[in-house]
């Protein structure tokens, strides 16, 4: 019984002039990479770049790969083309023109160069191009004076346009009673104290300086910590861990490297792993309703620095004085962080003999010393026995010349009186 059988046709198979190519004509396949040579008959597969020089014989014509013969005729030369190469009379002149000048008639300058191709600064009588300096200098390279490389403070320089400055500030003076924890909300918690939460900022503090961290992220953390324990009741063997989480969430907002998540659960001596913090951080972002872009104590500082042209140590020592308020939170939770930074300011330039409040900062902040003067004397309370205080890390953190030592009372007395502070 006979059967009939459809001949399949390969789509890569090369069609031969005039005929159709079947399997068994000994059709050719498309070539895919490389030139293809039929030597031996042995198809090899060659690199391009790899390839010795190919001759015309080597070649199959209907391989579409491959090199053109020698003797095959251009488009132009067919007289049955439908297509033709148009060559610029003009640009060809123009190249034999270039080719011909004698180096006899270039300026000096340009045969002395040792490159062929003349720098765009140099080239004379050019009118479409505009010139650059003699230098042989790429034209990227700028002549940028030294104090405009160092890197932009960005809230430096969105501060000192008239046109934002007052509303970012009455903005973030409306953000601070809005993201503040609850005063005495310490009273309401079953299983930790105030003298624990101490404990525990000291620790941050150290954390801070041991993975040199901002100031910034420190005062962050301790706003989560204690915004966070304004609403959830926690046990105390799990503080430490809402501590490392806050720290973590803070860093990661505003560091541009933060520490990994591993790095908090060791300074915890392993005390909770990677899994429990990264947790505690969901739970507290879900407490905190994710508003973790807060004003604080430490940004209000640094903008009432910025604008009385402050030194580097009343600088530090207004930085001592605020870091010291993150410690005792019965005393500061009652303030909002920008009576707090006033505060601090002031007694800072009075203890350096400074102007105490000049009608420029009351300018600039909108208080006068009358309304912060019930902060100022907590605050002089707590610098006068911060000596004797029983965490310490702070008065050691500003003991470093880098903050000129600020916190050494040997050096630097405490003004033991305020009378002369006109309230």
């Amino acid at each position: 019984m006979s059967q009939a059988f459809a001949v399949h046709h390969d789509e890569n198979q090369v069609p031969r002039r005039g005929k159709m190519t079947t399997r068994n004509n000994g059709g050719q396949k498309r070539a895919a990479l490389g030139v293809i040579t039929n030597q031996v008959n042995q198809q090899v597969r060659i690199q391009p770049s790899r390839a010795a020089k190919p001759k015309a014989s080597d070649f199959n014509a209907q391989d579409e790969n491959v090199f053109a013969k020698k003797n095959a005729k251009t488009f132009g030369q067919q007289p049955s083309s439908q297509f033709s190469v148009f060559v610029d009379p003009t640009a060809s002149t123009a190249v034999q023109k270039s080719t011909t000048v004698p180096a006899t008639e270039l300026p000096t300058a340009l045969t002395s160069l040792p490159q062929t191709r003349v720098p765009l600064a140099e080239v004379p009588c050019s009118p479409d191009i505009i010139c650059l300096e003699d230098s042989l200098e790429s034209p990227m390279i700028l002549d940028v004076p030294e104090e405009e490389k160092k890197p932009l403070d960005r809230e430096a320089v969105i501060l000192t346009v008239p046109e934002y400055e007052e509303d970012i500030y009455n903005y973030l003076r409306e953000a601070e009673m809005r993201n503040r924890a609850k005063p005495g909300y310490m009273r309401r918690q079953q299983d930790i104290t105030t003298s624990m939460r101490s404990i525990l900022v000291d620790w941050l503090v150290e954390v801070s300086e041991e993975y040199r961290l901002h100031r910034e992220t420190l005062f962050l953390a301790v706003n989560y910590i204690d915004r966070f324990l304004s609403k959830i009741s926690v046990l105390r063997g799990k503080l430490q861990l809402v501590g490392a989480a806050s720290m973590f969430l803070a860093a990661k907002y505003e560091e541009i490297y933060p520490p990994d998540v591993k790095e908090f659960a060791y300074i915890t001596d392993d005390t909770y792993t990677s899994q429990q913090v990264l947790r505690m951080e969901h739970l507290i972002l879900k407490v905190l309703t994710f508003d973790v872009a807060v004003p604080t104590t430490n940004w209000f500082c640094e903008d009432f620095l910025k604008s009385c042209d402050a030194d580097d140590k009343l600088k530090s020592l207004t930085m001592f004085l605020s870091e010291l308020t993150l410690v005792d939170m019965d005393t500061y939770l009652k303030y909002v962080p920008s009576i707090t930074a006033a505060a601090a300011l002031c007694l800072s330039r009075y203890s350096l003999g400074m102007e105490p409040w000049p009608q420029s900062l009351v300018k600039k902040t909108g208080y006068e010393i009358g309304h912060f003067v019930e902060c100022l004397k907590d605050l002089h309370k707590t610098y006068m026995g911060a000596e004797s205080h029983q965490q310490q890390a702070v008065q050691e953190k500003y003991k470093q010349d880098k903050y000129q030592q600020v916190s050494d009372f040997s050096k630097n007395p405490v003004p033991h009186n305020l009378a002369l502070l006109s309230v």
